[in-house]
């Protein structure tokens, strides 16, 4: 008897049973397995997200505490800088996330944190616009290998119903950084002055001291083989090894194949997926960055402007993780990207129109509720429809390609306070969201018609029949 693919064939009970090998997993023990591994790896993973997202938004931070004035950049100098480093970030994603397997994701990952973390610690001292320009393009050389190399690190460990709740922890990142780093910035700002330096590049300096602790962290604690990890007793290695067997058909072949690079460069899902991605990194880019020179131009100053965003911060990580456990529990995926877009949608319609400011600082709480959700859910919902392992791959350093471009685009639409063009461009974007995501619903609950047809009787003339595309491979919606 063939190995299911069907998702809901693994819930409660019958998730224990290797259907394919008829080995045995009891429900309470894998579910303390799961809690170890979460509490092994998970806080790593999410540290090191968050030290990148922290290095890569305190360009938000330090702009309104009075760096381009100091390196003589001008406003389009500044947005040129901010956008400058999605164009490494964009094309290094894809290359990295396939060159992951072979030098191993602890050293994949520490030595790009190390790098990015360098690079950080040297933007405290630039002191012309071109300093700032080439500090930016090696980060984003850096982090651009991150994302995808966290990504696939998880699809090593957990199931496909599993997933949406892990890649959450890395998007509720997004949102600690930016709360952490207000919070942070309002305190080294304080120091301004010492050893005659500018509270900014003390931001920059201090933040990179701490990624290069993160960056020790990674070397020192992250198993390369998570099934044999140095925290599992054999009991547990035992288990890891039948869950890897009964995510086999999701993982698939380890050995790298271009025919399956090519299925996923050419799959429609996959498309659709990065298109979204770009709309809704649209928003994540441009509120993360500039969310504080939003708020300082409703009429509050420099620091309490960074202290500000820390609430706004919080509130969408929380209904992110909120929604994505839901997501998990019911295998709803595009419904939910949707759903979270109407609350952005009302949020920036908030901002842009002519309401008190007040009115204006609550929709940047709604706005929250999208830039975290759109993505995050997009991200898992593509990911738990590709297999197996290298067309996986590819879709996500493509999909991430695509949607990082967003953040050229964020750099060039916030320029000038109050951010009208911004904050409507945002807008317009969630618009396209909603059309696009309605697109890869329909598109893939069409596959998923097509293949229930095909296991009735009907003959198979798909270009593709294999990983994702095999008939007993249901889609999640």
């Amino acid at each position: 008897m063939p190995e299911k693919y069907d998702d809901h064939a693994l819930d409660g009970e019958k998730n224990a049973v290797d259907v394919q090998l008829g080995e045995f997993i009891d429900p309470a023990r894998e579910k303390k397995l799961l809690a170890k591994l979460d509490l092994a790896l998970v806080p790593i993973i999410m540290l090191t997200y968050l030290a990148c997202f922290l290095d890569r938004s305190n360009i938000g931070n330090v702009k309104v505490a009075g760096m381009p004035e100091d390196i003589g950049a001008s406003a389009e100098q500044f947005s040129t800088a901010v956008s400058l480093m999605y164009l490494t970030y964009v094309l290094c994603e894809t290359p990295w996330a396939v060159l992951l397997k072979k030098f191993t994701p602890k050293y994949t990952i520490g030595g790009l944190c190390v790098v990015w973390s360098l690079t950080t610690i040297f933007s405290g001292f630039v002191t012309s616009v071109g300093g700032l320009y080439a500090a930016r393009l090696v980060l984003g050389a850096c982090e651009g290998g991150l994302f995808p190399g966290l990504n696939l690190y998880l699809t090593m460990i957990y199931k496909r119903e599993e997933m949406a709740k892990r890649v959450a922890y890395l998007f509720v990142c997004t949102a600690l950084a930016g709360a952490f780093g207000g919070l942070l910035a309002y305190g080294i700002l304080q120091m301004d002055g010492v050893a005659g330096m500018a509270g900014w590049r003390w931001v920059y300096i201090i933040e990179g001291i701490f990624s290069v602790g993160v960056a020790v962290v990674v070397f020192v604690f992250l198993p390369n083989d998570p099934n044999n990890a140095y925290f599992l007793n054999d009991d547990d290695k035992r288990l890891m090894q039948i869950r890897a067997r009964q995510r086999a058909a999701y993982m698939g072949s380890e050995d790298f194949s271009w025919a399956e690079v090519k299925i996923a460069l050419t799959d429609p899902k996959v498309v659709l997926s990065g298109l979204i991605q770009f709309c809704q990194d649209i928003l994540l880019y441009g509120f993360s960055t500039f969310l504080p020179s939003i708020i300082k131009s409703l009429g509050y100053d420099s620091l309490q402007a960074q202290y500000l965003t820390i609430p706004v911060y919080i509130f969408g990580g929380l209904a992110f993780l909120a929604v994505a456990w839901f997501s998990d529990r019911t295998s709803i995926r595009g419904p939910l990207v949707a759903f979270a877009n109407i609350f952005g949608i009302i949020g920036y319609i908030l901002i842009i129109c002519p309401t008190p400011n007040g009115v204006k600082f609550f929709g940047t709480f709604l706005c929250a509720v999208a830039v975290y959700n759109g993505p995050g859910l997009n991200m898992s919902w593509l990911n738990v429809n590709v297999a197996p392992q290298y067309r996986r791959a590819t879709a996500i350093g493509f999909q991430q390609t695509i949607g990082n471009t967003a953040g050229i685009v964020a750099g060039q639409i916030y320029r000038k306070s109050p951010y009208v063009l911004g904050n409507a461009f945002s807008l317009g974007a969630l618009g396209m969201a909603q059309i696009l995501i309605a697109c890869k619903w329909l598109y893939l609950r069409h596959c998923n018609n097509v293949k229930q047809r095909i296991a009735d009787g009907a003959e198979d003339t798909r270009r593709v029949q294999t990983g994702d595309a095999a008939t007993d491979f249901k889609y999640h919606l």
